[in-house]
């Protein structure tokens, strides 16, 4: 089953995505409306959006996460709102404190 499309999700949002990255592993767009700007992300496999999240969770936030695509938003209480649209689950991803320096002993 593929991914569906960073437009088509925009579309179910209220916004026409501005394309900002196209790659092998995934595709992102921007979406910029009065309430809220937000990116919409695309995997065409699993694991590309796994080793995403995995990135982001150093960030930490709130992401609505569903079958090979993310949306992620300045405003996170929007997601749910995006959430009965688009479906997908709401993941709280923690953020990572740098790896401490060597103690000296």
């Amino acid at each position: 089953m593929a991914p569906a499309k960073v437009e088509v999700i925009a579309g179910l949002t209220g916004c026409e995505a501005k394309i900002r990255l196209e790659a092998d592993e995934l595709r992102q767009g921007v979406c910029h409306t009065p309430e809220v700007d937000y990116l919409i992300t695309t995997f065409p496999k699993e694991e590309y959006q796994q080793a995403w999240l995995d990135s982001a969770a150093i960030y930490g936030g709130k992401y609505l996460v569903g079958s090979r695509w993310i949306v992620s938003a300045k405003e996170p209480e929007m997601l749910e709102e995006f959430r009965t649209r688009l479906g997908g689950t709401i993941q709280q991803l923690r953020g990572r404190d740098p790896a401490p320096a060597p103690s000296r002993s």
